[in-house]
């Protein structure tokens, strides 16, 4: 009865829009064509394995005859091996120990751990060695983990010159590139055709063709653009088409829509549109505005909207780049005030001709986007489930500025792809380090009870009244999505709940902010729990499970320098808070499982 009571507790706990960039033709004059290579980076250790290099002549009964000695087992690493020496050895209890041993022998030229490589793909474009802003974000790491295949991205723009039809041709550079059925809001018809420019060099960021021998490189190559034209060939259009064509992306199969503009106030019938394509599990991303001022512009602003600020190529935020509390996340959008060559260049449209192909240096918040749009279709392909999950990549893997966990000027970090897949596959930013951390310092605190003051303690660790609370508050239901993905309605809103972590309930309860809630980034629910557990003694191991859950999750928050939260008067407040916090539920967790005395 008591933990039916916990439960209900914890639960109850629970436009006129215009584009603004500038732009030069500029055609590649690069003459030589560069072929696509493989790097080889990153070593990593092959467990268990070594490799030895003997001198030349000497015999594999030489080395058979030393073997017991070593305590390995050497063979020729090929067919080479009697000519060339080399032989490996696997399954080794102790490296270095083995190395030492072998190492001592006359007959050994080098003895090392076995190393693996990995291949770092380098496109064939010609172009690509101006694309400053694809190493800024760590792509030829990230592209041998995903590419975004089979991601459908909504580009709502200008539209994309992505056909042969009338006067308009398809830009040589995306040939090869897979499109779904979009549709032209401005004309009210399916030819989602660009007439200005600014939509087809977007939707290049995103998915230019790479490796084709032409052009430039595209970050998600291998994802699929639907164009959806909302803007004019003025660069302007209105709130009624913008709000269309968000939920006819989201109800047409689209995971990510890419909205660079911006502009005008707040319209609760885009608000609206951003928050149904949000809960069908579309992440939306907008460009902040380019006004330089601290204030982000709708609909990046919007609840449910991930926003970007630009930086230039010195990965400081570029002066026209708008900036305030809203802003999520910075990336790549030129600075053109040393030269074109610090801009973005794609392939697009001539605005004077939509039948001319040029390739152009473009700078603005509005080529920053689709940078952070196709990181999240990378995402999706990598196995992300829905739109927190890759918030919660792209913010772990954002590159912290000034070692702050957030800023106005640049959201949470700058955009790292390489390092926000590593973040979704389990990372430094995954989804399991808040449990372990919570694992960590429940054996610190049971160490510290000691077996007198709880004898046979360790039964909690079997004990489903202390291990569901501690699992919720960490990692959450993590399965709930997976199993009941496709609830909608107050069913839908349960699911989304009980699959985030508490501590990230507050975005069910206040709306998807910028920040965290700092009293649900606090000991503030365990506290109040706690309370109940002076009259109520059955309700001690959940407390002491849940406000474990908490530690872990704050002590995690907190060790990775995010989230920022809000409320604070100065960001650096947000460390000292959550670490103090994360005390007190350890103290509180003690308190819960220690034995009562006699």
């Amino acid at each position: 009865m008591m933990r039916r009571i916990l439960a209900n507790a914890v639960v109850a706990l629970a436009v006129v829009a215009t584009v603004a960039c500038s732009f030069k033709s500029e055609q590649p004059t690069s003459t030589e064509l560069s072929i696509g290579a493989l790097d080889v980076t990153d070593a990593e250790l092959v467990p268990g394995s070594i490799v030895v290099d003997f001198k030349d002549g000497t015999t594999k009964e030489q080395f058979d005859a030393w073997e017991a000695e070593w305590g390995v087992d050497l063979e020729f690493n090929s067919a080479d091996g009697a000519d060339d020496g080399i032989t490996v050895a696997v399954g080794i209890d102790d490296v270095e120990s083995a190395l030492e041993r072998i190492r001592q022998n006359p007959a050994v030229e080098y003895a090392e751990p076995l190393m693996q490589f990995r291949s770092s793909f380098t496109p064939n474009d010609p172009e690509y060695g101006k694309q400053w802003n694809l190493q800024m974000i760590d792509m030829p790491k990230a592209w041998d983990r995903s590419r975004g295949k089979g991601v459908v991205v909504a580009v709502l723009d200008t539209g994309i010159a992505y056909e042969d039809y009338d006067d308009f041709k398809q830009v040589p550079d995306l040939k090869g590139v897979k499109f779904v059925k979009g549709f032209d809001f401005v004309n009210d018809d399916e030819h989602a055709n660009d007439d200005h420019g600014h939509g087809t060099h977007v939707a290049g960021t995103i998915a230019q063709a790479t490796n084709n021998a032409e052009g430039v490189a595209g970050v998600a190559f291998e994802a699929t653009l639907m164009p959806v034209k909302v803007l004019n060939h003025f660069g302007s259009g209105t709130s009624a088409d913008i709000a269309d064509a968000i939920r006819f992306a989201a109800d047409k199969g689209a995971k990510v829509i890419n909205m660079s503009l911006g502009g005008g106030g707040y319209s609760p019938v885009m608000a609206s549109a951003v928050e149904y394509a949000r809960k069908k599990g579309v992440t939306v991303v907008a460009a902040a505005g380019n006004a330089g001022r601290s204030r982000v512009e709708f609909p990046a602003a919007y609840p449910g909207a991930v926003a970007v600020s630009a930086v230039g190529p010195n990965g400081t935020r570029a002066p026209y780049s708008s900036y305030g509390k809203e802003l999520d996340i910075a990336a790549p959008g030129g600075d053109k005030r040393g030269g074109d060559q610090n801009g973005i260049i794609q392939n697009t449209i001539d605005p004077r001709n939509p039948a001319r192909s040029v390739y152009a240096s473009y700078q603005g918040t509005s080529m920053a986007t689709p940078h952070v749009a196709a990181v999240a279709a990378l995402l999706y392909a990598a196995g992300a489930s829905g739109p927190d999950e890759v918030e919660k990549a792209l913010f772990a893997g954002a590159k912290r500025v000034n070692g702050q966990a957030w800023t106005d000027e640049y959201g949470h970090g700058l955009l790292n792809a390489q390092a926000s897949l590593d973040a979704l596959g389990g990372g430094a930013g995954g989804q399991w380090p808040p449990l372990w951390w919570a694992l960590v310092l429940l054996a610190v605190v049971l160490l510290t009870i000691g077996r007198r003051a709880r004898p046979g303690y360790f039964n909690l660790l079997f004990s489903p009244s202390f291990l569901v609370p501690l699992v919720l508050a960490t990692v959450g239901a993590f399965f709930a999505r997976s199993i009941f993905g496709g609830a909608s309605g107050t069913a839908g809103d349960v699911v989304n709940a009980v699959s985030l972590p508490i501590p990230d309930w507050e975005r069910i309860i206040f709306g998807r902010g910028k920040l965290a809630n700092p009293l649900f980034y606090s000991a503030i629910i365990p506290l109040v729990l706690s309370v109940f557990a002076i009259k109520f003694c059955g309700l001690r191991s959940a407390i002491g499970g849940l406000a474990l859950g908490f530690a872990g999750f704050l002590g995690y928050a907190a060790w990775s320098k995010a989230p920022g939260l809000s409320y604070m008067p100065f960001t650096f407040l947000a460390m000292p808070w959550l670490i103090v916090n994360a005390a007190i539920c350890v103290f509180i967790a003690r308190a819960m499982l220690k034995k009562e005395s006699a």
